[in-house]
This record gives structure tokens, sequence and C-alpha cells, in this order.
């Protein structure tokens, strides 16, 4: 068999229409009867012009869920929505096709006039659920596949068969590995976000992240900077120690030994050298650094990401707008 999740709405405001009606529905009124559409990419471009402010992204995705809802959702085919107030998921089946319902505006207003009929067959808890299975219907999609292992479960809860003790064991392992999961995402999603910025933000957002760590920099201007980006000290000048003179590279290639003992040969006694790249450090780099008179840090892309995660609530607000990250909590417990 196959499982569809079609969302009743925010915050499954549609839930109880949906049952009342025997259907399930989804919105982008304003193309009228998909059925005028002859494929899948005439159905984008038409969503491109009625919303013209819509991300490319974002208009694929619509048109997926309603070619899904039109052409790829069959009879007999099941049908979950949820309702996150209840915690409760509304199981049924597909009993027929596709159709453009006007009529529904008189009761419920403009909310949904894409439709497709089902047998409601009755509903099941959430916490019943295996956790993975859980964090599956958790995507924010309209209108998706819901995987086989899912649909199993469903099915199963739904004739009385529940995950017993060990399940919840299981659970709590599938949690601790979403959580480094997306922890890991996160990572290389503000990753992601730090390489694509120019050159001269790379360096504002290491002058940022100094500043977060309670030094004052001095920023070089465009041009040739003998060897020293940033000049950060407690006075701002330099004339204070410690004197942290920065060095900041934004490239994809490695930083050899070269370019390391350059940049210790500038350097006065009472230095200290900062040397971040984001294309990382060759062996022989290191080894340089390490030999140094001087003390000498070299930060990578990953080292630099894992900066600007720890010290972010101290960035100032031009550097936190360079790179915008929010805040989520996760359960523990």
């Amino acid at each position: 068999m196959t499982m569809w999740m079609v969302r009743a709405g925010s915050g499954g405001l549609l839930f109880d229409s949906f049952k009342e009606n025997n259907l399930v529905a989804i919105g982008w009124n304003e193309l009228g009867d998909l059925e005028r559409f002859e494929d899948r990419d005439q159905l984008t471009g038409k969503i491109r012009e009625v919303w013209p402010d819509y991300h490319p992204q974002k208009a694929t995705m619509a048109a997926g869920c309603l070619y899904r809802l039109r052409t790829e959702i069959a009879d007999d085919h099941y049908v979950l929505t949820y309702n996150p107030a209840r915690r409760k998921y509304a199981i049924g089946r597909v009993t027929g096709p596709y159709k453009f319902d006007q009529s529904l505006a008189e009761r419920y207003g403009d909310y949904f006039f894409h439709t497709r009929p089902v047998e409601w067959l009755g509903e099941i808890n959430r916490d019943d659920l295996t956790t993975s299975s859980k964090n599956s219907l958790g995507a924010i999609s309209t209108l998706f596949l819901v995987p086989p292992e899912v649909e199993k479960n469903v099915l199963d809860v739904h004739q009385g068969i529940v995950p017993d003790e060990p399940e919840k064991i299981v659970s709590e392992i599938e949690d601790q590995a979403l959580l480094e999961d997306i922890e890991a995402r996160s990572f290389e999603f503000t990753k992601d976000q730090i390489v694509r910025l120019e050159w001269d933000k790379m360096q504002e957002l290491v002058a940022g992240l100094l500043r977060a760590m309670g030094y004052k920099t001095k920023v070089s201007p465009a041009g040739p900077d003998r060897g020293k980006d940033i000049i950060a000290s407690p006075d701002g000048f330099g004339f204070e120690d410690p004197r942290i003179v920065v060095e900041v590279k934004h490239r994809t290639d490695q930083i050899g030994a070269d370019a390391i003992r350059s940049f210790v040969g500038g350097r006065h006694p009472n230095d200290k050298g900062l040397y971040v790249s984001t294309g990382g450090f060759s062996k022989d780099a290191r080894y340089e650094a390490d030999r140094a008179n001087i003390p000498v840090t070299l930060m990578g892309i990953d080292d630099l990401v894992e900066s600007v995660i720890e010290y972010y609530e101290r960035l100032d607000m031009d550097t936190q707008r360079m790179l915008p990250l929010k805040r989520f909590y996760w359960p523990i417990g």
C-alpha cells in the first residue's frame, strides 16, 4: 500500500473540516482547476506567475504538492492528517479522483479547493508511534509520501499493535541520533554560509569574533597589508599586550609553509599570530607554526565555525547580520 501525509492547514486548523467533509485538501486556490495544466512544469510556471515573490524552490515545492494531489495519489491509497492540539493522526483511504471544489467556501472560507475524497478509518495517538516515525511525520511539507516503515508503524498502531518497552530504549537512542544529526547539519549549514561570504565580509566576521572575545580591533583597508588584515588588542591600537596580528585568507586551496614563514617573519617579538584560512593548512604549514618564534594559532574553517557558534550571542549586531543564526532548544530528559 501507499500512504500520504496531508497537512490540515496551519496548526491543524482544518482537521475537523477534513473529517466532516470526508476529504483532504490543499490551497493555492488562485490557480483554479488543476486539470487544465498538462504537466508539472506548466503548473510551476503558473505558480511563479501568480506569486512572483516565491523563491524558485518554493514554487517547485508547491507545484509538487499540487501535482501529487491531482495525479499521483490513487484510489485506495492511505492518507494521514494531524491535529497537533490533540496529538492525534486521522487515518483514511482515498475513494475518488481530484476535484476543484469551490462550494466549500460557503462554510469554511477560502481554505481549500483542491480536494480528494476520503473515507476516514479512525485516529491514533502520536505518542504510540516510534520516535523515527514521529520524526518522519514532522516534515513541514504540505503533502508528502510516507516512508514504508512509517506506514507500517502507523497501520500497526491503528490495529492496536503498540511498540513495547524495549522500543522506548530504541527511541531514546534514535532521539540522540537525531539530535546529533541536526547538530551536524547545523554546523555544515553554518559553514556553507561562511564560505559564501565575500573576502571583505570574512575579514569583518573574524574581527567581530575577536571583539566578542573582548578585544578591540583595527581592520586594514583594502590593498597591501604587509601580512596583517586585523590588529586586535585590549586598547585597539596594538600598544597594550596581547597584540594579536591576524591574517585572513578566504580561498579553497591550502595554505603552505612559505605563507606561514612570511607571516611570522614580519612579526614583533611580543606579537601573537592568528592565521585564518577557509582552505585549511598543509602539514608543513602546521609544522612551521609549531616551530615559530612567536605563538601562532592556525584557524581552519571548522575552527572558525566552532568559535562563531560559541561566541555568537556576544557578536555585535553588524556581525550577526552578516551571518544570521537562530537558537533552538531540544529536550534532553
